[in-house]
């Protein structure tokens, strides 16, 4: 079944005190892995900043969004994620999860 990834993330003090090269330098890190995303099932599907005018908004500045094959790949980029060093910069929350329908979902909520 299909799985998802919600990415809530904002900048850490550690990162906000990165040069602008130490930070091109991470980027460059993280960019040199995404190329190998595909094979393991991982689709990256949406990334931005979060819009604090909308009604209920996130806490953090920006998000990701990604699909997956499975859960394992979720495992794969998550353990992928800490390894780079990324929660040194960044408080993040993540919602990761099987995708189902509506129906399945209210039942679920119906449930708790």
């Amino acid at each position: 079944m299909t799985h998802y990834l919600a990415e809530l993330y904002s900048p850490k003090a550690t990162w906000i005190a990165l040069s602008k090269e130490e930070k091109q330098a991470f980027f460059a890190t993280i960019g040199a892995g995404m190329s190998s995303l595909s094979e393991f099932g991982i689709e990256p599907l949406a990334f931005g900043q979060t819009d604090p005018s909308q009604l209920h908004p996130a806490q953090q500045q920006f998000f990701a969004i990604w699909k997956f094959n499975d859960n394992a790949a979720v495992t794969i980029l998550l353990e992928a994620i800490a390894a780079t060093g990324w929660h040194d910069y960044f408080d993040t929350t993540n919602a990761a999860g099987e995708a189902t329908d509506m129906g399945t979902h209210l039942a679920q909520l119906a449930a708790c």
